[in-house]
Formats: C-alpha cells, structure tokens, sequence
C-alpha cells in the first residue's frame, strides 16, 4: 500500500514539478501581455506638419508610445506653470529658446546629461544644462524678386524705419518668432531704441500676417515687397511652386540685429513621470533626426557632421549678432513694449 500510495504521490507531484518549472516563463509571458509600453508625453509648439512625422519614426522604432499636445509655444510654456506638479507633460519642445528659458528660470526644466548636451555647440544649448538645441532658424528678410534686388535693401533692420518702406512691408506681431526678435532686440540695444524701431516700423503701416506661411504667400502674391520671417518658409514654397516663385531671403551683411540664429529645441519637465523622455532627445539629436531637419524641414542641423541644405547659407557664414539665447526668456517686457507701441 505504501508502494502504492508513494506511487499515487509521484503522478500526483509530476504536473506540480511541471508547473513549477514553468512558473517563471508563465509570469514572464503574462508579464509581456498585461506590459504597457512606455509612454512619453510631449507639448509641442513646433506644429504637426513640421514635426509629426519624425515623432513618428521615433515611436515606430523604439516601440514608446508618444502622446502629443501641438499649440503656439508661448502658450504650452504657460500651461506647464499653470499645471504645475500635476503637469502630464514629460517633455516640452519649444519653437523658440525664450520660451525654454522661461521654463527654466521657472525651475520647471531637468538638467540634462552632459552627453547630450555636448553633441551641439555651447551657443546652442542651456547654460546650465537645461534645454538643448534641436535645429536652427535664422530670421531673414524675405523680399518679392520682381520688385527688389539685394541691392535694394538697406544694411540694416533699423533702416525699415524709413519712410520709403511705408506700406511695403509685412510681419506677424503674434508670432512667438517674432517677439522673440524683438527680445532678441531688447538685448542688443535696450528698451528704448526698440521702442523707437517699433514706433517707426508702425509709421510705416507694415501689414500685420497670422504666421510666417501667410507673409511669404503675400510675398509671391505681391501684396507686399519684404517680410520679416524665419528662413526656412521660403524653401517649402519653393519646393512646391518650382523656382520661378518670386520670392527670396535676404541677410544684412555685417553682425546686424536682423541676422539672429535662434533655435528649436527640448527641454525635461522637472515633473516628468517617463523614464522613456530622455530617449525622445536623444533620438532628436541623432544623425536621422538631424539629417530630417536639413532635408525635410530645410532648418540648420546643430550636431556637428550633419551638412545643412545645399541651398542653404552655411551657418558660418551668418554674421550673427551677439545675443546670448539664454537672456530670451524675458518675453513679458517685450509683450508690454509690443502693447505700448500700439502693435499688440
């Protein structure tokens, strides 16, 4: 009967042993079917159009799930004060330094590894290890071809002022990239010059566009002669109108107020819940991302080794004025300025 019963237990235990052994590779697979991949949200003030379709490579190939938030980059920089620790935000990537810079002389930006930091110039990054540089954007004159030449226009921004320009011109107050311009301006030559420029410049009735797209458009339209944008808006209407569009980008010869370089970039939310979000910057500092931003975006790559656009003015040969970017953050005097002049 012993024999018997210590037979029974051993057809008993053999399916327990099984079941033991496989245990771990049971909670292992239903470990991978209940995972939830990681997920990274992101406030874009870099739009859709522009930006989507590498977020997109990002989450094809490293399986993140991206959840994004595109709108003006001032206002997304708002929302993440307002939010404060309950922001969902993990990673915040702004049209404009300034707007990182308000982020982080909030305190609300992580510092970033030092490796990434290093793949762009210090120009081009945060001082205190902040926010990073993703892709570069020079401010330009764009002009109509068929009614100026290089020629034409004068050697400075402040030359705008004259009354010769009345009615010829077009900008876009509201624009993030514009206001920070004028930050930009603020800098260089104080309040009180830049308030002189922006009461001249509304003497001169400049017409006032939504965005950049819309002052290029008027440009080839011939509503207006030049336009006060960011380079890059020129070579998407090229690319779709052929070479014939009238239109060009005009830079003042000497270190001007008019040739600023400013940058898109990213910054860590302090209160970020994804571990995955440093992953996001690192891919956007890649040679693919950089490669993207030259060949489909026609921005200035900041990594070193990614060439810009063939059509492109080489960066290094802007001559750029000395504007330290991590002094753009002050946007709040340059709205009050905007306001007093009578443009906002």
């Amino acid at each position: 009967m012993g024999e018997a019963m210590s037979g029974a237990c051993l057809r008993c235990a053999r399916p327990i042993v099984l079941l033991v052994a496989l245990l771990p590779f049971l909670l292992g697979s239903f470990a991978t079917l209940g995972a939830q991949p990681a997920t990274v949200t992101v406030y874009s003030g870099r739009n859709q159009e522009l930006v989507g379709p590498l977020l997109e490579r990002f989450a094809q190939a490293s399986g993140v799930r991206l959840r994004v938030r595109y709108g003006e980059t001032a206002e997304l920089a708002a929302t993440i004060m307002e939010e404060g620790a309950n922001s969902p935000a993990d990673v915040y990537f702004a049209q404009d330094a300034g707007a990182l810079g308000a982020l982080a002389y909030a305190g609300r930006l992580q510092r970033l590894p030092e490796g990434l930091l290093q793949k762009v110039e210090p120009r081009f990054r945060s001082g205190e290890g902040l926010w990073v540089g993703i892709s570069g954007r020079a401010r330009v004159v764009a002009y109509n071809t068929r009614r100026l030449s290089p020629r034409d226009l004068p050697a400075s921004i402040r030359d705008f002022t004259d009354p010769r320009w009345r009615g010829r011109m077009g900008w876009a107050p509201t624009n993030g990239s514009f206001q920070a311009h004028v930050t930009a301006m603020r800098l260089l030559w104080g309040n009180e010059r830049t308030r002189a420029w922006l009461l001249g410049m509304r003497a001169n009735a400049p017409r006032a566009y939504r965005n950049n797209t819309a002052i290029v458009a008027a440009l080839g339209a011939g509503e207006i002669d030049v336009g006060f944008v960011n380079h890059y808006y020129l070579f998407r209407f090229l690319q779709e109108r052929g070479e014939g569009f009238p239109v060009r980008n005009y830079f003042f010869p000497g270190p001007d107020a008019g040739n600023l370089i400013n940058v898109a970039g990213v910054g860590v939310i302090d209160t970020a819940r994804s571990a995955a979000a440093l992953r996001l910057v690192e891919f956007l500092l890649s040679p693919q991302a950089q490669r993207y931003f030259a060949t489909e975006t026609f921005e200035y790559p900041l990594v070193a080794g990614i060439p810009a656009h063939p059509l492109l003015r080489p960066l290094a040969q802007i001559s750029t004025p000395p504007v330290d970017l991590n002094h753009l953050q002050a946007l709040e005097e340059t709205l009050r300025l905007l306001r007093e002049a009578g443009i906002l």
